[in-house]
């Protein structure tokens, strides 16, 4: 039977490009007659498999015994991973610059120690030019090693001159890592809860902020420097909810970047950071006309061929597209035209799924489901509804747990299933309960639906005018908007008064916005 345990060397090779393959077939000759590796056959194996067998493994390999299986996969994993590093070495500065700093060290223990210094300082130049400090610091603690031992007293006062420039270095890495920390916080924050929810949410989002945001003058810092800054206050903004000032901070990351292109290539995952967090904030502004130009430019990114291009980077751009474009149709009411692209999206997430983490595939969850609620398949909603109410970590993302059980509430009631609304309606509050999650507009839902089955036809016109008038007035209070990020209820309520699809009311809202 195939062993459903996912193997880590069996995930690589099947990550492998065809390019990336082939690099590894002549890595491998390098060293020597291939006949006799064993790792080799071992790679052959594995790669002709659509999932990972150990026995079929053993039957097409026959010269590798069951008890040599562990090592030889073991340096299989060593040589695959060899092979890569060199393979995307002229990619990643990062991986270049600690080659040379083992060219300097093997130069060193040869006794060249100028051929040594010669390199180092090389390193740290383009170490600093990649906003690469730590590495620059690398090279200057090897640079005192060297002259710590005084062997080239080559210039005077080269010992304080080296002491002043780590120190300087040193501040900035510390400060990056402060800066870091802080953002890393902070987005950790609202994994957990979401928005700020009261103004005791507020209050403690706003202290820690203070208290862990590091005071920095954006006129001497480095650029990861402001970077971190800029993403930390992206991410407390938008916690908050002040969406506004959140635009500002991201323009300036992205800004950033425009300022010095060439960065984009060496920290390209902060770039696409960057406009996807634009972007969120321009959604959440509902500034259409620019939101179209910085998804045109991501776009124009992610179709630039000789941008830097990895997996990862790749996943990203997968994400951050889809996420925006999927937006982009909330925006403009186009939910019929946006179901179209969701066979393509799942069969997508499909592949991806072992790389995407359990919050990207709620987030993407929720997103189809409300592109089916708009289009009015409330039942097809339901499902995708379903996959985050059934999720295993219920505290991950309270706040999308909390709105996909609301808005399965509404599709229930839209699709006419009476019985299992009541249902639902108990099993929301008990979750609610727990999750000390109830603001107005849940608990006006709530009442909403659990009274609608003893309104009459000819009163139900005025119920829906009398729940709108309520919501608009909720909507109005600043900790009481968090629900209308995620919900639509107005134009829902809109749509059931005018008694015409939800998608034609916010269609006609983008056209009046324009």
């Amino acid at each position: 039977m195939p062993n459903e345990v996912t193997d880590p060397v069996f995930q690589l090779i099947k990550s492998l490009t065809r390019s990336e393959k082939r690099h590894f077939r002549l890595f491998t000759n390098r060293q020597g007659s291939t006949d006799g590796l064993k790792f080799l056959q071992l790679f052959d194996a594995m790669d002709k498999q659509a999932q990972y067998d150990e026995e079929k493994i053993l039957e097409q390999a026959p010269r590798i015994k069951k008890e040599q299986l562990a090592n030889l996969k073991a340096n299989l994993y060593k040589q695959l991973l060899s092979s890569l590093r060199l393979y995307h070495a002229n990619h990643n500065p990062d991986i270049q610059l600690q080659e040379q700093l083992g060219y300097a060290r093997i130069l060193y223990n040869k006794g060249f120690y100028q051929q040594s210094l010669k390199i180092l300082d090389k390193v740290k130049v383009a170490a600093r030019q990649a906003e690469l400090p730590h590495i620059a610091l690398l090279a200057i603690d090897f640079e005192k090693q060297i002259e710590s031992q005084y062997i080239t007293r080559s210039l005077r006062g080269r010992a304080e001159a080296l002491s002043a420039e780590a120190m300087e270095l040193s501040r900035h890495v510390s400060q990056e890592h402060e800066l870091s920390n802080a953002s890393l916080r902070l987005y950790g924050l609202y994994l957990q809860t979401g928005h700020a929810r009261n103004q005791e949410d507020f209050a403690q989002m706003k202290a820690f902020f203070k208290a862990n945001l590091p005071e920095i003058d954006l006129k001497t810092a480095t650029f990861i420097e402001k970077i971190h800054y800029y993403q930390a206050y992206v991410w407390y903004l938008y916690v908050i909810q002040d969406f506004k000032a959140c635009y500002r901070y991201a323009q300036k990351w992205v800004d950033l970047f425009e300022e010095n292109p060439n960065l984009k290539h060496t920290h390209t995952t902060l770039y696409i950071k960057g406009l996807h967090n634009l972007l969120a904030a321009l959604y959440n502004l509902q500034y259409y006309s620019k939101f179209k130009q910085v998804l045109e430019d991501m776009e124009r990114f992610a179709a630039d061929k000789t941008r830097r291009s990895s997996p990862n980077i790749d996943l990203l751009l997968f994400m951050y597209l889809n996420n925006n474009r999927i937006n982009a149709y909330f925006m403009r009411g186009a939910f019929s035209e946006g179901i179209q692209i969701i066979p393509e999206l799942l069969e997508q997430l499909t592949l991806r799924q072992q790389q995407l983490d359990p919050h990207r595939m709620l987030v993407f969850y929720f997103k189809i489901a409300s592109l089916y609620f708009g289009s009015g398949d409330n039942h097809s909603a339901i499902k995708y509804l379903n996959k985050i109410i059934q999720a295993k970590d219920s505290s991950l993302r309270e706040d999308i747990q909390c709105f996909a059980r609301i808005l399965n509430l509404i599709a229930h009631y839209e699709a006419g299933e009476d019985y299992e609304l009541e249902y639902q309606i108990r099993s929301v509050y008990r979750f609610l309960g727990k999750m000390n999650e109830q603001q107005q507009m849940q608990i006006e839902i709530f009442k909403f639906l659990r009274n609608v089955g003893t309104i009459t036809p000819l009163e139900l016109k005025g119920a829906f005018i009398t729940l709108k008038e309520k919501l608009i007035a909720i909507a109005a209070q600043p900790f009481e908007r968090r629900p209308f990020l995620y919900l639509d209820i107005i134009s829902w309520l809109e749509s059931k008064i005018e008694q015409v699809p939800v998608q034609e009311i916010m269609a006609r809202k983008f056209k009046q916005l324009k």
